[in-house]
């Protein structure tokens, strides 16, 4: 790809000091002849969201997405350059037979490294491309490879749309792969993992105990089933399968990963370290994913030296993850958003760390496993805070109490109702679903119970209001205003 890099950089037309695509374009090749990797990827999808429909642009994008070995994500490109784009460009084929064949699709590389040979015969690529059609036939597999290349690449789609968390989808087609293979257990951990992350818990356990019968000692099935126990606030369980799992010693590789990330993720940094670690000490050249929890498990059982280390080949393979090294959490290098959050989590008032996790649900942290972990430090045992902190943080609709939905209903009301909202009347609101606990309040008329909080509030600042206009801004009768005032006023007293 590199070779394709070169011949088009000649092809682009910069505008000087105008920040169009072909600006983005040029920083990009700049980026990519540095070999600032990264910084390319950045400047071509810049240049790409100016201009979708510039071939070059988009076929720039995919060679660096390939080359950081972001497979799947390049072959969506080129598919877009050959289906939409322009179909006469027939080095996408060549770059989809590399990609496919780094994937381990052997068929499909070949299918592609084929079609590029009978498009283009005197191609560019047509020397590399018979390079790689020969290492293919040496690395043919037997007759049953279509069927395993089958199976990989819809597995493979799986995964990706994971990423995307496209959870319907994904969902949808790993039925299709379990009803075709119905013992490819990795199809049901993953089918576990969507159904648990659009929010069906109950489907996800059934899922990972179906598989546990079936295939007792799944390694991966016995991770997520920890992973389940944890978000739904089990510690029994958790304490129970933490130890079960702390005695395993994993052969591959792979799962010994995989057991220390699922402990990081649960908060057993001690366990956790243990197998990261031990990976590191091996050798491992692991992901971004991986340097990142060694990284918080180092920090977090006492290794600061050592977190810091690692933390650098966090920052060299993915620069975007600066600014979220474990040590900034509370410190001044935060940004001031997340500062203005985590102030919340140090009060002692709970309807104060009630409004934090609002505030962090609908911040660009919110589905930050780690934040989230170390969140959870802050969180005291009060029950509405385990229940808010699994339905704003973790989506867990089917396990949340109705009044917890109820609650988040009514504060959206009332930011809907209103273009600035100080927020000591989310906070208000929060004090009256903590008083109501006792009482087992649903809160279900909604904008009866944001009608009565808003009046409520503005009177308190002395505000000039009348039951009559808030009842006519929520579409409400009078009577209704009246009567929950008169709740809302004995819940704040």
């Amino acid at each position: 790809m590199e070779k394709q890099l070169k011949s088009k950089q000649q092809k682009a037309k910069i505008i000087p000091f105008i920040q169009n695509g072909e600006y983005y374009f040029k920083k990009g090749m700049q980026a990519y002849q540095q070999r600032d990797l990264y910084k390319a990827k950045k400047y071509f999808e810049r240049a790409v969201q100016y201009d979708k429909n510039d071939a070059t642009f988009v076929l720039q994008l995919a060679s660096v997405l390939a080359e950081l070995g972001e497979y799947q994500a390049s072959n969506q490109w080129l598919f877009k350059i050959v289906h939409e784009l322009d179909e006469t460009m027939y080095e996408c084929f060549y770059f989809l037979a590399n990609n496919f064949a780094h994937l381990g699709l052997f068929r499909e590389a070949m299918k592609y490294a084929e079609m590029y040979l009978a498009c283009d015969p005197n191609g560019y690529f047509v020397e590399d491309t018979e390079d790689l059609i020969e290492l293919l036939k040496i690395d043919q597999e037997d007759e049953n490879s279509d069927v395993q290349d089958d199976l990989i690449v819809l597995q493979e789609r799986a995964r990706f749309l994971l990423e995307k968390e496209e959870f319907p989808e994904a969902i949808r087609l790993l039925e299709t792969i379990i009803a075709n293979y119905p013992e490819f257990w990795s199809a049901y951990n993953n089918l576990a993992l969507a159904y648990f992350y659009n929010g069906n818990v109950q489907k996800a356990q059934e899922i990972v105990e179906q598989v546990l019968e079936r295939n007792p000692g799944n390694l991966h099935a016995l991770c997520n089933l920890l992973v389940f126990y944890y978000y739904l606030r089990n510690e029994q369980q958790v304490k129970r399968l933490s130890d079960k799992l702390a005695c395993v010693y994993p052969f591959f590789i792979e799962h010994r990963y995989k057991l220390g990330a699922t402990f990081a993720l649960v908060g057993r940094f001690d366990l956790a370290f243990k197998w990261l670690y031990h990976l590191y000490k091996m050798g491992y050249d692991g992901d971004d994913a991986f340097y990142y929890w060694l990284t918080y498990v180092a920090y977090y059982t006492g290794r600061e030296e050592l977190a810091k280390n690692v933390w650098e080949k966090v920052i060299k393979v993915n620069p975007d993850k600066r600014g979220e090294e474990p040590w900034t959490f509370s410190s001044l290098s935060v940004d001031h958003e997340l500062r203005s959050i985590i102030r919340w989590f140090n009060q002692t008032n709970i309807a104060e760390m009630l409004y934090g996790l609002y505030l962090l649900s609908q911040s660009p942290y919110k589905n930050d496993p780690a934040l989230s972990i170390a969140i959870r430090r802050y969180l005291t045992d009060h029950p509405l805070l385990s229940q808010f902190a699994d339905y704003f943080l973790f989506h867990m609709t089917e396990t949340s109490p109705s009044y917890v939905i109820n609650s988040h209903i009514i504060i959206n009301e009332l930011s809907m109702k209103n273009d600035q909202i100080d927020e000591n009347m989310y906070i208000s609101w929060f004090s009256v679903v903590v008083n109501a606990l006792p009482t087992k309040e649903r809160f279900s008329n909604h904008s009866a119970w944001a009608a009565a909080m808003e009046y409520v509030w503005r009177q308190q600042q002395g505000q000039r209001v009348t039951q009559k206009w808030i009842a006519d801004k929520y579409h409400i009768s009078l009577s209704t205003v009246k009567k929950y005032v008169k709740k809302v006023k004995e819940l704040l007293s």
